[in-house]
This record gives structure tokens, C-alpha cells and sequence, in this order.
């Protein structure tokens, strides 16, 4: 009876883990969009919101830390039990750093709010988020579903996000090209266009772990990448 009582408030342990889990991404891709969102419609008042709101996953992440150190310390799991906690644990930091990347975007909305937009470059990046907000939802569902073809599923488009990143990389050097006056608010786009990649890159790592989570191993074949930004050149004249 006893042991009835431990596993049952174990199982109510890993219930709250899920649960703040659960919070952190919800907050983490509402990070994210408000601060794509702006970013295009040049919302100073919005982007202030996201950076201080970033306090917030930084609180559930603490928790979560200490919840699960608790938790090892206490329970010692083994087998799955222990492969929950700590992917909650990576998880929990994967999605505080997505809310940093999301916090750099609107910060460096307030200095772009203040210059000329640049053609297109932010219709581009909305169209990049989208992507991401996307696979974030989808690594969520995996996880709380334990869905291991969804979470290899998310793991495979952060290629996209490779190929858009790249796309809006040249896009954004040929701005500059044509007009050296785009220079200081294309550099600015550029680092914010590198953050949105970035957060694809976290959720993927969520994938994978999520993978872990329900196989025991992580997935064999190596993740695919398809960022050419560093290897672009454009050719003046």
C-alpha cells in the first residue's frame, strides 16, 4: 500500500513537471510572436512588453530546476522515470533560451522603430517565425502526447527554417547593396533574423529530446542542416 502511495505522488510530481513544461511554451511561442509581430507593425509599447515579460520563464525555469533537483535528490529515479526529469530539465532551458532570443528581437525592434523600414525584410521574418512558432506547438503536442513520429517530424523542418534563413540573408545584403544607407538597420535585421534561426535550432534540440524521452536513445541520423548564410557572397556590380 505504501508503495501504491510513493508512485502515486511521484506520478503527480512528473504531472507538475508537464504542467510548468506546459506554461514555459505557451509563454515561450507567445514570446516569440509578439515580438515578431512587433517588429513589423514597429510597436515600441509591445516590444517592451516581451522584454519584461522574459522574466517570467526565467522564474518557471528556476523552478523547474529546483523542483526536478528535489526530486533526483529525494525519489532517485531510474529507467523512464529518470529520463522524464531530466528532459524536463533540458526542456525548461531550451525554452528559456528561445524567450532570450525572443527579449533580443524586441530589443532590437526599439533602435529599428527609430530608422526607415527596409523593403520587405520584416514580411520576410514574420514568414520565418510562422515556421517556428509552428514547430514549437508541434514539439509541445509531441511531448504532452508522447508522439515520437510528430517530434521527428519537427525535428526534419528546421531545415526550412535553414533554407529561410538564408534566403532572407542574401535578401538582406542586397539592401545594403543597393543603398549603403540600409547598412545599420539590415545589420540590426540580420542579428534578429540569426535569433529566429536560433530558436529553431532550440526546438529542435526539444525534438530530439523528446525522442529520447519515449525511445530511450536519441535519434540515429545526423540533423539536418541547410543554413548557407556563412558561405554567401554577393558580388557588387
Amino acid at each position: 500500500m505504501e508503495q501504491d502511495h510513493i508512485v502515486s505522488s511521484f506520478d503527480e510530481e512528473l504531472g507538475r513537471l508537464d504542467s510548468i513544461i506546459a506554461q514555459m511554451g505557451g509563454l515561450a511561442e507567445r514570446q516569440l510572436a509578439d515580438a515578431v509581430d512587433a517588429l513589423h507593425r514597429r510597436d515600441v509599447d509591445l516590444a517592451q512588453k516581451v522584454i519584461e515579460s522574459d522574466k517570467l520563464l526565467d522564474k518557471l525555469e528556476q523552478e523547474i530546476d529546483d523542483f526536478a533537483i528535489r526530486m533526483l535528490a529525494l525519489r532517485q529515479p531510474m529507467a523512464d522515470d529518470l529520463r522524464a526529469v531530466v528532459v524536463a530539465l533540458k526542456m525548461a532551458s531550451n525554452l528559456e533560451r528561445i524567450g532570450d532570443y525572443a527579449k533580443n528581437v524586441a530589443k532590437r525592434t526599439l533602435t529599428l522603430s527609430t530608422m526607415e523600414p527596409v523593403g520587405h525584410a520584416t514580411s520576410s521574418i514574420q514568414r520565418m517565425a510562422r515556421q517556428v512558432q509552428s514547430m514549437i506547438k508541434n514539439v509541445l503536442d509531441a511531448y504532452v502526447a508522447h508522439d515520437i513520429a510528430k517530434a521527428d517530424d519537427v525535428r526534419l523542418h528546421d531545415e526550412e527554417v535553414d533554407m529561410m534563413h538564408t534566403s532572407l540573408f542574401r535578401e538582406l545584403l542586397t539592401y545594403m547593396l543597393e543603398d549603403p544607407r540600409n547598412i545599420t538597420a539590415c545589420t540590426h535585421l540580420l542579428f534578429v533574423a540569426k535569433n529566429v534561426e536560433r530558436i529553431g535550432d532550440h526546438v529542435t534540440s526539444i525534438a530530439e529530446n523528446v525522442h529520447f524521452l519515449i525511445s530511450g536513445d536519441m535519434p540515429a541520423e545526423e540533423r539536418p542542416k541547410n543554413d548557407l548564410s556563412s558561405e554567401t557572397v554577393i558580388a557588387e556590380g
